[in-house]
């Protein structure tokens, strides 16, 4: 339940097209749900965080995700799913809420019950490589489901980086760049010095033997020598742009 429609809970009551007991029964599963032993749904999730709980797809069994899918769907206007492969995705679509979209590259799914109004606009997600282009775009659909405008900067990672200062205006507009970059993970470093915004890295398992599928961009983001970048872990373009709505969010309400 997120806190629009608890407002709409409370005013029903108060005009009586809902009774006190017709109310309690709705709230009764606040603030968390058991779904047959196998998970605790966090229905106050929207309330505390301003987004409901997103279900993470991976290790699931496809009648889990459906399960946990319906049931957030009955109190939320907004459903995420991450990490949910195309195969699998398939086989459950008939059974997941109507409306949703499907993004096959970035293994996602999303639900918008009530169209966003207002999006905030000062998110820039940028790719050092094309084959980074997966993790980015779960970052920018995360943060657009989270009521931000995202522009995109793709390819242009260090080994040309004239594609990159082509577009020196665009990051100096932005509010917050999430940057994802595999291989030596340098791209970030590079952004961060040229802005005056947060940066947030996200190294993907992009590389070649000796990249450690995303442990060298890892360290190497870690040990960037210019100051404003946070890291997330290795592929996870939600926790990126996660952090990017969170702190855009700040930005527009000081």
């Amino acid at each position: 339940m997120n806190e629009e429609r608890l407002q709409q809970l409370i005013e029903d009551i108060r005009t009586k097209k809902v009774s006190p007991q017709e109310a309690l029964n709705l709230l009764r599963s606040l603030p968390f749900e058991n779904i047959e032993g196998f998970a605790n749904l966090d229905h106050h999730r929207s309330l505390r965080r301003g987004f409901p709980e997103v279900i993470y797809g991976e290790n699931k069994t496809n009648d889990q995700i459906i399960k946990i899918t319906n049931k957030l769907y009955e109190k939320n206007n907004q459903i995420i799913i991450t990490r949910l492969a195309h195969e699998v995705y398939e086989a459950i679509r008939p059974e997941l809420p109507p409306g949703g979209k499907y993004y096959p590259d970035a293994k996602i799914f999303t639900l918008q019950v009530k169209q966003q109004n207002n999006r905030v606009e000062g998110i820039l997600v940028i790719t050092a490589g094309t084959a980074d282009i997966p993790v980015a775009e779960e970052a920018a659909i995360t943060a657009e489901m989270m009521g931000n405008e995202v522009q995109r900067l793709y390819d242009v990672g260090v080994a040309g980086l004239h594609r990159l200062l082509k577009s020196i205006s665009l990051l100096q507009q932005a509010k917050v760049i999430v940057v994802a970059a595999g291989m030596d993970g340098a791209l970030p470093s590079v952004v961060n010095g040229l802005v005056a915004c947060p940066v947030i890295a996200v190294p993907t398992s992009i590389g070649y033997g000796a990249s450690f599928q995303g442990l060298a961009a890892l360290l190497s983001m870690l040990n960037n020598c210019a100051n404003g970048v946070a890291v997330v872990n290795i592929d996870n373009g939600f926790g990126a742009g996660y952090i990017a709505s969170l702190i855009n969010r700040q930005n527009h309400d000081l």
